[in-house]
């Protein structure tokens, strides 16, 4: 049976303690599905296969020796592949001709790997208010498959609403009585008990991915 990657405790702590640094950084997973944290200092990272690129990605055979270059203009950081890759680059989801400005949160693929670029400091005042929420940083691993399926709609389908019950339900193949009891539980570990039913789902899944709980790569089979 298929299953959504699991982010570790481990890896959740490491996500949040890079976001709370301030410092623009990406996220990806190696060829033994593990997770990396590269920081961007200075001014230019290259991507590519070779071995003296800032990030490199030399497992995947569909990026190019030298692929595409992350660089710093002013307080931004933008992602250019001017010619440089076979297969090019592309952030959420549209290919790169030529520069593009790079946001907190946007999701780069060069070949088959997924990045995440993070700049925290720059939308620092918009994650901000869900962490007073947060009792814990950290979940379960059955409490997190909650969350991921909870959230696969917002992410995955453009949908404006997160998970039903049933759709949870039938994603982990458990009873709807067990995944009540399951966001219940949640729903009091983020000081949400009080906000109406709709209410309460809908600001889990997003303090869930504005915190770094649930990450974009946490939807990639």
């Amino acid at each position: 049976m298929w299953a959504p990657h699991t982010s570790t405790p481990r890896e959740i702590k490491e996500r949040l303690d890079a976001e709370r640094s301030g410092l623009p950084h990406v996220v990806f997973r190696n060829q033994s599905d593990e997770q990396v944290v590269t920081w961007l200092a200075g001014d230019l990272a290259a991507v590519g296969r070779l071995e003296n690129c800032e990030l490199c990605l030399q497992w995947d055979m569909g990026v190019s020796r030298v692929h595409a270059e992350l660089q710093r203009i002013g307080d931004a950081w933008t992602l250019s592949d001017e010619a440089l890759s076979r297969n090019g680059s592309f952030v959420n989801g549209k290919r790169v001709l030529g520069r593009r400005r790079l946001d907190d949160g946007d999701v780069l693929t060069f070949g088959s790997t997924t990045v995440i670029f993070r700049a925290p400091g720059r939308a620092y005042d918009r994650t901000e208010p869900a962490r007073p929420l947060m009792k814990s940083s950290t979940v379960s691993p059955s409490d997190l498959c909650i969350l991921i399926a909870l959230c696969r709609p917002l992410q995955q389908h453009n949908r404006s609403s997160p998970a039903t019950n049933r759709e949870i339900a039938d994603e982990l193949c458990l009873s709807i009585p067990a995944v009540k009891r399951r966001l219940g539980v949640l729903f009091d570990r983020f000081g949400l008990e009080n906000l109406s039913h709709n209410a309460k789902r809908a600001r889990l899944a997003d303090v869930a991915l504005q915190t770094g709980l649930v990450a974009p790569f946490d939807f990639v089979s």
